[in-house]
């Protein structure tokens, strides 16, 4: 057996272990200014320091600044933002990671895969946008535990299903629209002016695409590798056994795990 298979499981032991160990908050809004870890511009994290102090809705909405001192434009703002989107997911959205390779490791064919992927895309986009500019505002408390529900649903649904349901692409769609709202909670607390509101949740939203199709790429190129030395050693089948499946069950455990924390122990 390749090495690679012989340590799989316990790579996946190590990655539901984090999962489990994670803190209670699911996104804390000022990871991106803990010093010597690249942290983002005084600006934006003076705007967070001050809703760590302030309730947002009393806080003062000051624009975001540019390394000038000058409030930044469209473009700046987005590009800025983008880097947020893809920190949010990477490395701090384990939970949304764990949501999509779930998504990756029950698609045996790459339509599946991007079909899927979509579905999870438009979704989540639309409550994003909702939720962000207030148009629905469903709290923490519920959309949390729902995230994680989610998680554990599609990740035992692997389980129970050696091929994709033909529903599947639908639940996907679903979901989306949970794990939306679940970005835009993070999103809300920034607390933007009206001005710089829109290129900043484009950006965002485009930074955490781009984190999930990091996630799903670098899974693709190490399914695909594991998927080759199978083969060329004759046990092609053996993939759903070697990984869908432990894969699949530790994450639906920890996606149990965490809906049972975010219900009972916040």
């Amino acid at each position: 057996m390749p090495v690679f298979c012989r340590h799989l499981p316990g790579l996946l032991l190590l990655l539901a272990a984090l999962g489990a160990s994670a803190p209670l908050q699911a996104h804390p809004e000022d990871e991106f200014c803990v010093p010597g870890e690249g942290s983002l511009d005084p600006a934006l994290c003076d705007a967070l320091a001050t809703l760590d102090s302030a309730d947002a809705s009393q806080a003062e909405l000051k624009p975001i600044l540019d390394e000038k001192g000058e409030e930044r434009g469209f473009w700046s703002t987005a590009s800025l933002y983008v880097t947020i989107g893809v920190r949010h997911i990477l490395p701090s959205g384990l939970d949304h990671i764990l949501f999509v390779l779930a998504l990756f490791l029950a698609s045996t064919r790459g339509r599946a895969l991007v079909l899927q992927i979509s579905a999870f895309t438009i979704a989540h986009t639309a409550t994003l946008g909702l939720a962000a500019a207030g148009v629905i505002a469903p709290p923490a408390s519920v959309v949390e535990p729902l995230i994680a529900a989610t998680i554990a649903f599609v990740a035992f649904e692997n389980l129970y299903f050696k091929d994709l349901p033909r529903w599947r692409v639908v639940v996907v769609f679903m979901f989306g629209l949970i794990h939306g709202l679940g970005f835009a909670g993070f999103f809300g607390e920034l607390g933007l002016p009206a001005e710089q509101f829109w290129s900043a949740l484009i950006g965002f939203n485009v930074g955490v695409e781009i984190g999930q199709l990091s996630v799903v790429a670098a899974a693709f190129v190490l399914g695909i590798g594991l998927r080759k030395r199978l083969a060329r050693r004759g046990h092609s089948a053996a993939y759903r056994r070697l990984l869908v499946v432990p894969g699949s069950l530790l994450i639906g455990l920890t996606g149990l795990f965490w809906t049972f924390q975010r219900l009972f122990m916040t």
